[in-house]
């Protein structure tokens, strides 16, 4: 495999840490579901891979109050543009 090349490896591996040779590979890291694409650069040399794929989902909090807040914010957004 070259630099650079768009190839996806997989791996499951998401303690390995991130070496000097890894820059400008895509790793396929596996966060327990899928394979998240994680194109290793050099500022990510010395972390591990599980950094760059989250495994939890996040959903969001308040439920039917908080949407109406957040239409509203966005209605008081979209009359400031206009």
């Amino acid at each position: 495999m070259k630099v650079g090349d768009r190839t996806v490896i997989k791996t499951w591996s998401r303690s390995s840490e991130i070496a000097p040779e890894m820059v400008g590979f895509t790793f396929g890291v596996h966060n327990g579901k899928d394979f998240i694409p994680v194109l290793i650069t050099e500022e990510m040399v010395g972390h591990r891979l599980g950094e760059f794929a989250s495994t939890r989902k996040f959903v969001r909090h308040g439920g039917k109050i908080q949407k109406e807040l957040e239409t509203k914010a966005k209605a008081a957004e979209s009359t400031v543009k206009k």
